[in-house]
């Protein structure tokens, strides 16, 4: 049975209204964590497949939770590439029901494994407004917005509103004219900026961490590059303990992973 989210959440406070109601499963953690949303169309090329799992890929090995819808197509792709316990799937219906039914296996893995989110009760199945309301949710959820493809007058182009509205950073790939219309629009009017690298887009959330680093509570705070003075605040004596282990370095009042 899905469980009702207590605690506020402070993301959330840019939507147009707080969520009345908030279910979860799975492992509030991740909320902790720095977060990327990544959306786009249901049916993407081959070449959008390879880059939006890639950038989900790479963004998951520096600490950053991927978070998206669970649909068909690019949300798919970016809860794969994230890896189902780097990921947060925002639902439109009740989190007892899998849907889409092609992705059960895959929202049953998040489940156990990362974190499912719905403002929807239990047995509530979805309709076209409730995948606007997900949609609102999956933006504020992200620090920033990446949207690998898109047409005009699509879903993930109402996302776009919603991360312009709230402030939001906005990133799209590069597109060849004629396709992902949506995403080529938002670049000629200076809405977006376009992802030329995968890794040095990436970089700016940290390194990618050794496999034999442990990824606690420490680690993905200090994926976010916080100061000093923020770190020592919130974990005392550790920072010191990581900078004579290699972990962190410290410099110019900032805290980075080596």
């Amino acid at each position: 049975m899905s469980k009702p989210v207590i605690e506020n959440i402070p993301a959330l406070s840019v939507m147009k209204k707080y969520p009345k109601t908030l279910f979860y499963k799975g492992n509030l953690s991740l909320l902790q964590r720095p977060k990327v949303s990544i959306v786009g169309t249901r049916n993407p090329s081959n070449y959008t497949r390879e880059f939006t799992y890639r950038l989900a890929k790479a963004l998951a090995k520096r600490g950053v939770c991927v978070v998206s819808g669970a649909a068909m197509g690019v949300d798919a792709i970016a809860h794969a590439g994230a890896g189902e316990e780097n990921t947060i799937a925002v639902l439109g219906n009740g989190l007892d029901i899998r849907y889409p039914v092609l992705n059960r296996s895959l929202i049953e893995n998040i489940e156990n494994r990362g974190l499912l989110m719905s403002q929807f009760n239990d047995g509530f199945r979805a309709t076209g407004w409730s995948f606007v309301v997900r949609n609102e949710l999956v933006v504020a959820l992200g620090d920033s917005l990446i949207v690998t493809e898109a047409d005009m007058n699509s879903g993930s182009m109402r996302s776009v509103e919603y991360a312009l509205k709230m402030g939001k950073e906005i990133f799209v790939l590069p597109q060849r004219l004629g396709e992902s219309l949506g995403t080529n629009a938002l670049l000629s009017e200076g809405k977006a900026t376009v992802i030329t690298d995968v890794e040095i887009f990436s970089s700016r959330f940290g390194q990618p961490a050794s496999s034999d680093i442990e990824k606690d509570d420490f680690f993905y705070f200090c994926q976010s590059s916080p100061t000093f003075d923020a770190t020592i605040s919130r974990f005392g004596d550790r920072v010191y303990e990581a900078e004579l282990e290699g972990v962190v370095r410290i410099h110019n009042g900032i805290v980075r992973l080596q």
